[in-house]
């Protein structure tokens, strides 16, 4: 029975991304995503507190601190995008190279000396300017991981700095995986708080934990063993014509993957888990179309995107397709926007329609608001910074693979994809050259062979600002 059900798995995630083929991306398209990615990077540098590097959890969407309880608030997820965000904008020009190093050192020693560790994990919420424990934080093994992930991208990415490469290493190896098993012979813990302990639960289900597991499966310290990542639950659904593992909102199928290159590669299941986030966002697009009736003003006219975000009543872990917290009419850019390194067809419609229909009100210093809602008449004041981070990620993948580039250099994710036993990429195809045009034949009295003339393209470059000095904010 468990073999028919991995061979329908196979069959459906192919199913569900057999259409998809990448559209050829316009200059209209790239100036789109690179403006998009100029105001991401612009929050990722304003909200970093220069002393420690650390980066709001949220910010008002014109700029400053959000009101209420949460103005001082950091987090290390939003901090791990941060790093990723820095590669980004030295790579595109938007910050200088020497000011990137240097505020991911400042960063990366604030993590290997001054931040409270145990056993190598970070807390979730920090005071930004100081790093102390906020909201009675717990010390996150997924915020830390994502945290990881930054420092690793930003340790190849400025691989010629003397020092981001050896404090990245030191952070990561001192990170005991083990330790977060709690006993646990497979499944770690979401994590442990000062004078309690560890958090009753665990990494037992599809999620976007499997960054954390292959973190672990590669450590060179502290190990977990490569049969963990067998351990946790996989559930199956089912939406229209899409089947793929879930375990709950959107953007549990793309955080993991803004960093590791899953393209190409099964496990031993013989999942494809780029193939199984491909059909999960088609659901989501699906799921909103079959929306429209009851929300007209929210879902229309290519317009999509349920995940978890803001909402009119607070925070809300809206699902892909299935109600974790009931839909309401509002829409997270941010669900689009993050798939856009998957499903670049309809994520790149989308955020077109909403920047169309809605402008200013929705997309301003930072790029689009973290949701909005027209069915309750209501617009975020806020952006938060994971769902910038992932949008600017999944962008930067689709336009040039850069963040999957310098992550998988490090080797760790590839390490454990083999200990796990993934399959290994197809070796690429040797490069076929052009068939010689045949000589014309010879002219009596000449030997001269026939000239086959080489055509080259250019493409017109797309304007950048310059970027030095500091960082570059996109035009208005």
């Amino acid at each position: 029975m468990k073999r028919a059900l991995v061979f329908l798995l196979t069959l459906t995630l192919a199913y569900g991304s057999a259409a998809d083929i990448l559209p050829g991306l316009s200059q209209s398209d790239r100036a789109f995503l690179e403006d998009l990615e100029q105001r991401s990077v612009l929050y990722f540098w304003e909200q970093a507190d220069p002393r420690t590097g650390l980066v709001l959890d949220r910010a008002a969407v014109e700029g400053g601190r959000p009101k209420g309880p949460g103005k001082d608030i950091a987090s290390s997820a939003a901090t791990g995008f941060g790093l990723t965000a820095l590669c980004i904008g030295a790579e595109h020009g938007w910050i200088h190279r020497d000011e990137a190093k240097q505020r991911a050192r400042v960063t990366l020693e604030f993590f290997a000396a001054k931040a409270y560790q145990q056993h190598g994990w970070f807390y979730h919420w920090m005071e930004v300017s100081s790093g102390e424990s906020r909201w009675d934080s717990e010390l996150s093994t997924i915020d830390t991981a994502l945290f990881l992930a930054g420092a690793l991208t930003a340790a190849q990415c400025f691989a010629e700095d003397p020092d981001i490469p050896k404090l990245a290493k030191q952070i990561y190896d001192r990170v005991d995986f083990v330790w977060m098993l709690k006993g646990d012979s497979n499944e770690l813990s979401h994590g442990w708080i000062p004078n309690r302990g560890f958090i009753p639960y665990q990494w037992d289900t599809y999620s976007e934990a499997s960054l954390l597991y292959l973190l672990g499966i590669g450590s060179r310290t502290h190990a977990l063993p490569p049969e963990s990542w067998y351990a946790w639950q996989r559930p199956f659904y089912t939406y229209g014509p899409y089947s793929f593992m879930s375990g709950g909102p959107l953007f549990t199928h793309q955080y993991s993957l803004a960093w590791v290159d899953f393209r190409n590669r099964r496990d031993k299941g013989l999942v494809d888990y780029y193939r199984n986030s491909i059909a999960a966002t088609r659901a989501n697009h699906l799921y909103c179309q079959n929306l429209q009736a009851v929300y007209p003003l929210s879902l229309f006219s290519g317009i999509w995107g349920i995940t978890a975000s803001d909402g009119p009543k607070g925070y809300r872990i809206y699902s892909e397709i299935q109600h974790f917290q009931p839909v309401d009419g509002t829409v997270a850019p941010a669900a689009a926007a993050g798939s856009l390194m998957l499903t670049p067809d309809i994520s790149l419609e989308a955020l077109r329609a909403i920047r169309d229909r809605y402008g200013d009100a929705v997309y301003g210093r930072y790029g689009f608001v973290d949701a909005y809602n027209p069915t309750a008449k209501w617009i975020d004041s806020d952006v938060i910074g994971i769902d910038v981070g992932i949008s600017l990620l999944s962008a930067e993948n689709l336009l040039t693979g850069k963040v999957w580039k310098w992550f998988m250099a490090d080797g760790t994710a590839t390490r454990a994809m083999d200990l796990a036993g993934f399959t290994r990429p197809a070796a690429p195809e040797p490069a076929v050259k052009p068939p010689r045009k045949p000589a014309p034949p010879k002219k009596p009295g000449t030997g001269k062979k026939a000239q086959i003339q080489k055509q080259s393209g250019t493409a017109k470059p797309i304007p950048l600002a310059d970027g030095r000095g500091s960082v570059t904010e996109p035009r208005p």
